[in-house]
């Protein structure tokens, strides 16, 4: 792969899941985007596609759905016809994921340190030492003040902030090539949000990884990605870049924006999406 070639290459990506006549129901309708070492930013409202784009990527769509593409490919891999050791090998390894909430996602019969040290032994041969050194070093890389003691904590012991920061040192410390991130910040107050964003800024800029930050906060995407895809019904409405948002032409988008509130402004009547039935087509 070249310095230029994109990490991720998506094309008409499809997911579908039974409904209740037994009928394939169309989760996402045919997204597609490249993604390079950069930010790049999927927004929509709850049920637009976002999350199942991302457990499409990694193979975790579960089992009763279906995910077809022309082409899905990671660094020249086809993820879609690999063998499902070499899936495995990737998944975790060399492209991670970070839920939404580390209370449903965290062991919480393990400690904090252990369950790191498991995901780096899972995709590397290390010795107890080196695991816990990398593990302990893993949570310094997010800004925990005291790695030592986090260590040993189970994750019922610590903040929904520092969960999500153990989270991120999780899936980070195979240092993968992409981390996708489904609404990291979205149980987290506004202070807390802006400190795991900018781990992730730094972590992004110093390891040269491509991000996918999976949100329905515009706003926020806005700030802090290179690129926005909005998705609507399914369907990738609009492609942006992040300082482009003023410019959308998509009346769905431009909903969107309506719909921030803005200082200094009447926010009565509140704005309304006015949706139209060919957004879904």
């Amino acid at each position: 792969m070249t310095a230029s070639s994109p990490l991720l290459v998506v094309e008409d990506l499809r997911v579908a899941f039974p409904g209740r006549d037994g009928a394939m129901v169309e989760a996402v309708r045919g997204v597609s985007f490249t993604l390079g070492r950069e930010r790049l930013g999927i927004v929509g409202e709850s049920g637009s596609g976002k999350s199942q784009t991302g457990r499409a990527i990694l193979g975790l769509t579960a089992p009763e759905g279906r995910v077809s593409a022309r082409q899905l490919a990671f660094s020249g891999v086809d993820l879609l016809n690999c063998p499902p050791k070499q899936r495995r090998a990737l998944r975790g390894g060399r492209i991670a994921m970070v839920l939404q909430d580390p209370k449903f996602s965290l062991n919480p019969v393990m400690t904090i340190g252990a369950q790191i040290e498991e995901t780096l032994r899972a995709h590397s041969r290390v010795s107890s030492r080196e695991a816990k050194t990398r593990a302990l070093a893993a949570l310094e890389s997010v800004r925990i003040d005291d790695p030592e003691r986090v260590y040993k904590l189970h994750p019922h012991e610590v903040s929904g902030g520092m969960g999500q920061r153990a989270m991120i040192a999780m899936m980070l410390i195979a240092e993968p090539d992409i981390l996708i991130a489904d609404e990291p910040t979205s149980a987290l107050d506004v202070t807390v949000q802006l400190q795991l964003l900018s781990i992730l800024d730094a972590l992004v800029s110093e390891r040269g990884m491509g991000l996918i930050l999976v949100s329905h906060d515009l706003r926020l995407v806005s700030s802090f990605c290179d690129r926005i895809l909005v998705m609507y019904a399914g369907r990738v409405v609009e492609e942006l870049a992040a300082g482009g948002l003023g410019h959308a032409k998509h009346p769905y988008t431009r909903g969107l924006m309506a719909c921030l509130p803005q200082l200094g402004q009447s926010s009565h009547p509140l704005a309304t999406l006015d949706r139209q039935p060919e957004w879904a087509l």
